[in-house]
């Protein structure tokens, strides 16, 4: 706190905290378990079935398991968690973010159950858990507010006549819902029975709470926040903003400070409408106001998330404050240890949401086994990660992995710093959007500042199947043979004289088949003696040197050329990372089965989930495209469509069945 200057009189503290709970799982838990430690404060984690071998339960100092995976019957039930804290003695709570952050009901059972809810108040949280109840009492403090919808009524024909009256493209949002969930863009009248359902089943999913409102979609609009920081004693203040306007599935991926977009003069505005809205319910503790900065520089409320936030990572880079302690110095009953003066900000900060989801394929979220999880410290290099190498990621929560944090001098310094933080992250064993993330990071738009809540759709929507090439696929298979081979040579027992792949016909190479994506990779090699090779790719050769192999690390020479490669292996799975590229690679088997290939017109199931809505029936004829089922997954909704136009042959699945994923679900044949 060296920053920053004492804000009147020390007072006494009410209540010293002695052991947290903390009632949320992942990076979430570790990062603030990492403050507790540095604290003196004992930590207790809670955990579902699927979670027992994750990192944060293994880092408290105590745990206590809540039931099966679901998190309807783990992370989301207040008497299992309120259950656990009596039987550990925690004498408080931190809800993190997600779960029941912003469950008014359990912040009022914790106080019921004499134990310290680390967050605002009941009425606090209420209050804003409605973005229609919240719109319209900010809109009373003064606080420019976007034209729409927010009556009663949720008849699904209502909602349609307010969105005609008030005028495409409008957006659709769950009353109580965030992280973009909940939330459908209707550009056209067609388009609103459906997307009306969806939010609305969303929502309920997602919150219990199927209400929506309909809201004027501003078009090219930066997302704003500022986060702000009350106490019990009547002090408020704000930290200052963050840039999230990169988003995907209205869900931010990639945010800073400071926002490119404000001055001076836009950010004192910014900062005062949102202590305006914190004051308007009397707000304690860490919070984040919301909002759409139009490009004529006008700018709306949009919500307060009432608990500390995903991204607050790169404002305690730029003024030295740790949140997280904030929080808790806040529930004991302490005043804020800084006026609005006082408060310091210096540099730049940048962080980026590493996600297990596809882009190719749409974001889809995917599940796995993390085969290897490695990134060298560096210089402003900060890493909140809920995984290690053999986490196990599962269907049943949201599939961040871990939030990567750069900071520096300025905003030049701290995208340098992430972009060499994200090509030197080794992170293999389920699809991620780490190659995503460096195409945003080196567009000249987004390195220029120019970006709005539209900049993926605008930019990229074109190269998010965009793969290795051709080139980068032969090296990374070339490094997946000599590898095997070196570790092969590593583990002979008999003949050690002999080297590995030794054979009476020096001129019949070894080699290997890999799988790289769509493509095949045949690699010939053959070895010279002294770790060196010829090695083949197609009608290509070469001649190679192994410097060093000390797994994982391979260093490889090809006449003047040294490079290093990080080999992970997993059954007869390869993955190759390099500072230019991460390739997996899956090595063909000689005898391949053929009955488990999927039938022509087969739809499989992208991932393990539950089919939700079935809308063919063997024997319909159907388009190319056309929807066939909805099925849910990592809280998100998916649709299958027929891959071809043609009649529905087999249907291998009803509504309601958990599938796993490539499970074969319909058949649709070409007649």
């Amino acid at each position: 706190m060296g920053r920053l200057s004492s804000l009147g009189s020390k007072r006494a503290l009410s209540t010293t905290i002695q052991k947290i709970l903390v009632a949320n799982r992942g990076e979430i838990a570790r990062r603030i378990i990492r403050t507790c430690r540095k604290m003196g404060i004992s930590t207790v984690a809670v955990y579902s079935e699927a979670d027992a071998g994750m990192p944060f339960v293994a880092e408290a100092d105590e745990a206590v398991l809540l039931g099966p995976a679901p998190s309807s019957e783990s992370y989301l039930r207040i008497d299992k968690i309120l259950d656990a804290a009596a039987l550990t003695n925690s004498d408080a709570i931190h809800p993190g973010y997600g779960f029941l952050a912003e469950n008014a009901a359990f912040a009022e059972a914790c106080a019921g159950a004499n134990v310290i809810f680390i967050g605002p108040t009941p009425d606090a949280i209420r209050s804003m858990g409605s973005k229609r109840e919240a719109k319209a009492l900010v809109g009373k403090a003064g606080v420019p507010v976007i034209p729409g919808y927010d009556g009663s009524s949720q008849d699904p024909k209502d909602l349609a006549k307010e969105a005609l009256e008030i005028g495409f493209p409008v957006l659709l949002k769950a009353s109580a819902g965030g992280g973009g969930k909940g939330m459908k863009l209707v550009r056209q009248e067609a388009e609103l029975p459906d997307a009306i359902a969806s939010a609305a089943r969303e929502g309920q999913s997602s919150f219990g709470d199927g209400t929506l409102l309909v809201e004027k979609y501003i078009e090219d609009p930066r997302h704003v926040e500022i986060q702000i920081l009350g106490d019990s004693h009547g002090n408020l203040i704000h930290l200052n903003e963050r840039e999230c306007s990169i988003q995907r599935r209205h869900q931010k991926i990639i945010e800073e400070t400071p926002s490119p977009a404000l001055d001076a003069a836009l950010r004192n505005a910014m900062g005062e409408a949102a202590v305006l809205c914190g004051k308007a319910i009397n707000y304690q503790n860490a919070g984040t106001v919301e909002f759409i900065l139009a490009p004529d520089r006008s700018f709306y409320f949009l919500e307060v998330n009432t608990r500390l936030q995903v991204e607050h990572p790169v404002t305690e880079c730029v003024t030295g404050l740790d949140l997280v302690e904030e929080q808790i110095l806040v529930a004991q009953g302490e005043a804020l240890r800084m006026s609005q003066e006082a408060v310091r900000f210096e540099g730049a900060a940048v962080e980026v949401r590493l996600y297990a989801e596809d882009p190719a394929a749409g974001f889809l979220p995917q599940s796995g086994k993390v085969v290897d999880w490695d990134l060298p410290p560096a210089e402003g290099l900060r890493v909140d990660s809920g995984v290690e190498a053999g986490s196990e990621v599962g269907i049943h929560y949201d599939p961040m992995l871990a939030k990567i944090i750069t900071s520096g001098e300025n905003r030049p310094l701290a995208l340098q710093r992430m972009r060499r933080a994200l090509r030197s992250l080794s992170v293999q064993g389920v699809t991620t959007n780490r190659e995503f993330l460096l195409r945003v990071l080196e567009h000249p738009a987004f390195i220029a500042g120019d970006i709005d809540t539209h900049f993926i759709d605008r930019h990229l929507q074109d190269e998010l199947g965009d793969g290795a090439s051709e080139a980068d696929e032969q090296r990374a298979a070339i490094a997946a043979a000599l590898a095997d081979q070196q570790q092969r040579d590593r583990e002979r027992v008999f003949v050690r004289d002999v080297p590995s792949g030794w054979r009476n016909n020096y001129h019949t190479p070894q080699w290997v088949e890999d799988e790289a994506g769509d493509r095949e990779v045949r690699v010939e090699y053959r070895h010279l003696g002294d770790d060196r090779f010829n090695v083949w790719t197609g009608d290509e050769g070469r001649d190679i040197r192994v410097v060093s192999w000390e797994p994982p690390q391979l260093t490889l020479e090809e006449g003047s050329h040294r490079w290093h490669a990080r080999i992970s292996v997993d059954g007869d799975r390869r993955y190759v990372h390099t500072s230019q590229f991460s390739i997996g690679l899956l090595q063909k088997p000689r005898f391949p089965d053929k009955s488990q290939a999927v039938p022509a017109g087969g739809c499989v199931a992208p991932m393990p989930g539950k089919v939700i809505e079935l809308r063919v029936a063997e024997g319909d004829t159907v388009q190319a495209g056309q929807l066939l089922l909805i099925m849910e997954a990592m809280k998100m909704e998916h649709s299958v469509a027929a891959p071809q136009g043609g009649t529905v042959a087999h249907v291998g699945v009803a509504a309601g069945d958990q599938v796993d994923a490539d499970a074969l679900l319909i058949v649709v044949s070409d007649d």
